[in-house]
């Protein structure tokens, strides 16, 4: 057996058990709908309706999908209930597969991007945000590239430390200032020392709070000036974590920073010790930008590059 497939062997086996919570609720949900009944009918779609809000896919792609199933019911005259796992699984793969967006396959860079790849994270605390970059950098190095990370989330002591613990624990260099230091500065330094030793990519730790739009704005266009007198198409991706446990919360701080600033990724974390790993197709569907990591557990591995099809066979995988 090579490599590459016992590596998906893992990575799909540790999908699974990072989304048994979420299959867990929702399969007892919606086993509870379909007790005694033989036909998807109005009753079982309202029913349904509550499920998945109730799982935290969110209202805007609730109703799409119930709009389906009940385009399907006219069509067919007649489903049976003991299908509608496989029709729901039918009409969210559907959906999100109209989404545009190509899937990552592993953690490669793109080719024709000059070098250093410049990585902006925004998030606020608790997200997992200092994790996700930790452990992104430990998979880029894994891959063989040099790695340099930038401490501009200076809010926080805790965050810069947490940041050069993992700089330690992968072996990669951490750029910091310190606290209450300006975040600006702090990504200077971190591309001009990544454009001086010809790193790879550049990984930029920033704006740890949802303060005021403005603010935020401000600050990440400063960040974003000071960063283009080195690389002038800096940054090529701006990646919002978002902690997939707080279910809607997640959803709604999706919107506020999609409003204060231009997301171009996101990584959701924390599908593991939840039940609201729904909120992934949620924010697929609803923001139309890139779901590209996911986290299913706390091992670096268990970061993953974000698949449509196989987290929907995964979500549809009865446990």
């Amino acid at each position: 057996m090579s490599i590459f497939k016992i590596f998906s062997k893992e990575k799909k086996e540790s999908l699974d058990k990072g989304l048994e919570k979420t299959k867990e609720s929702f399969f007892s949900k919606l086993g509870r709908t379909v007790v005694g009944k033989s036909q998807v009918d109005e009753d079982v779609l309202d029913e349904l309706e509550e499920i998945l809000i109730s799982s935290d896919l969110g209202v805007n792609t609730t109703v799409k999908i119930i709009d389906r199933i009940e385009e399907r019911v006219a069509r067919d005259k007649y489903l049976g209930t003991s299908e509608l796992d496989k029709i729901l699984r039918e009409e969210i793969a559907g959906l999100l597969s109209e989404n545009n967006t190509e899937d990552l396959k592993d953690f490669s860079l793109p080719e024709d991007i000059k070098k250093p790849y410049v990585l902006l994270v925004v998030g606020v605390n608790g997200v997992g945000k200092t994790t996700t970059i930790g452990k992104l950098a430990a998979q880029y190095k894994k891959q063989g590239m040099k790695v340099i990370l930038g401490a501009a989330d200076t809010f926080r002591a805790a965050a810069v430390d947490q940041l050069k613990m993992w700089g330690e624990r992968v072996d990669v260099p951490v750029v910091s200032h310190g606290m209450n230091t300006d975040p600006a500065s702090v990504a200077f330094d971190a591309v001009k020392q990544g454009v001086e030793e010809e790193a790879d990519i550049v990984i930029i730790d920033t704006a740890g709070r949802l303060h005021t739009k403005v603010n935020l704005m401000n600050e990440l266009s400063k960040i974003k000036r000071v960063i283009q007198k080195f690389v002038n198409e800096a940054p090529h991706e701006v990646l919002l974590v978002l902690d997939g446990s707080t279910g809607q919360n997640a959803m709604i701080q999706a919107r506020e920073f999609t409003k204060a600033t231009e997301v171009t990724a996101l990584a959701i974390t924390k599908l593991d010790g939840t039940a609201k790993g729904g909120v992934v197709i949620g924010i697929s569907e609803e923001f139309k930008i890139p779901v590209k990591y996911i986290g299913v557990g706390e091992k670096v591995e268990d970061l993953q590059v974000f698949n449509k099809m196989e987290f929907v066979d995964s979500f549809f995988k009865r446990v």
